[in-house]
């Protein structure tokens, strides 16, 4: 029987953009998303569906078995905000100081939250289980890897996982895809430059850390410009760097925090090898030490060619195929890499900005928002993607 996906979507967009805006109005840090969990809680709950939570702390996790016996299908969202303060005056704006979802992550929770629903009420035409992953700290790059070490990929093993990213540097109705890596590493580390303080007036008498500094951070981005290869980006970063208490005292120590972001692992590992080798060198010339520490980080996230042409074919008979876009890899980072490296699968980009509408604020501004016709769009293609992986074998004779 042909399934009408934009009838049975339509039915559900309502609640869903008041999911929605309800989230954004309420958002949450990462691993504090209680309230928000609790919310997705209830609302599978209400639907039927059957539900482990705590999951990592404040994650949640749905099952829904289909009639037939068959793989098991993952779909992530991600839940959580950004300690960024709104400046929107939109009746949905975010009513906690200081927190906004400010990347689109509320609008995830809510198309997922619709697509378990509908697929709740269609199990009957499934084959295999649909595994609903509601993931925290996305944005803290910590959240997939806890769910892992809660084994969040067993009982039932994942066979395939679909995850996406509403994306503003799309126009809604387009869809940005691509095999391989889509999205870059991402890696957050500190180095802590030691010295030896006094007089500004007497800096024979002192090891100063800035100076040294300045040479290691000019030092750091050799590794970039002549030790990686040019075929293959990198970006190394030193976003922040604190020393010193006064214009004539020399500090005793200058604290650096990076990121370093790659498509490929090998040469992530060999950057992060090479990062306090390179700090060891140039702080022990000048008769310093150094510290070093990667705080946390994950891999590039990376789409199996078989799965990018399975969620190609769905998205296309959701838009049409000329708004089928083959995107440039992103150097931003999202950790379903570390889901991604556990089953094949694929993370796609579905357009949600409208410049006539002025909606088209980047991620990570105080200002983003989006069109949420891409959230409808969105459900439409996952819905798809499980009919067409999940469907029954046809029966014989």
């Amino acid at each position: 029987m042909t399934i009408d996906i934009k009838r049975i979507s339509q039915a559900v967009l309502p609640q869903m953009l008041n999911t929605r805006r309800a989230i954004h109005a309420d958002p949450e840090l990462s691993f504090q998303e209680n309230r928000t969990s609790q919310l997705i809680l209830e609302t599978l709950r209400s639907t039927g569906i059957v539900v482990s939570d705590g999951i990592a702390g404040t994650g949640v996790v749905g099952l829904i078995p289909g009639a037939f016996p068959g793989p098991t299908l993952m779909i992530r969202a991600d839940i959580d905000a950004l300690p960024i303060q709104e400046t929107s005056t939109s009746s949905y704006a975010s009513q906690n100081p200081g927190v906004m979802h400010a990347c689109g992550h509320d609008g995830h929770t809510a198309v997922l939250l619709a697509v378990s629903k509908i697929l709740f009420e269609q199990r009957s035409r499934i084959a295999g289980t649909i595994k609903l992953v509601f993931q925290p700290a996305e944005e803290t790059m910590e959240g997939a890897s806890s769910m892992l070490k809660d084994r969040v990929m067993d009982n039932p093993q994942v066979d395939r996982v679909l995850g996406f990213h509403l994306w503003n540097p799309l126009q809604v109705g387009q869809i940005g895809i691509r095999t391989g890596p889509i999205f870059a590493s991402a890696d957050e580390f500190k180095l802590t430059v030691i010295g030896k303080g006094g007089h500004g007036a007497l800096p024979h008498q002192t090891i100063d850390p800035i100076v040294i500094s300045s040479q290691l951070i000019s030092g750091l981005q050799t590794l970039i410009s002549r030790e990686s290869p040019p075929s293959k980006p990198a970006v190394l970063t030193i976003g922040t760097i604190h020393g010193g208490s006064a214009f004539n005292v020399i500090a005793d120590s200058v604290e650096m925090t990076g990121t370093l972001r790659t498509f490929d692992e090998d040469l992530r590992q060999t950057i992060l090898r090479r990062i306090p080798e390179i700090a060891a060198g140039i702080t022990s010339s000048l008769n310093g030490s150094f510290e070093f520490q990667l705080i946390r980080g994950c891999p590039p996230v990376n789409n199996d060619s078989q799965v990018v042409d399975f969620v190609s074919k769905a998205a296309s008979s959701i838009v049409g195929h000329d708004n089928l876009v083959t995107v440039e890899p992103a150097t931003t980072g999202d950790d379903i890499s570390f889901f991604l490296n556990k089953a094949p699968g694929c993370y796609f980009l579905v357009g949600s900005s409208n410049s006539s509408r002025g909606l088209d604020a980047s991620h990570h501004s105080p200002n983003f928002d989006f069109d949420e016709d891409a959230l409808r769009i969105a459900t439409e293609i996952l819905i798809s993607c499980v009919f067409e992986y999940l469907q029954p074998d046809p029966p014989q004779g």
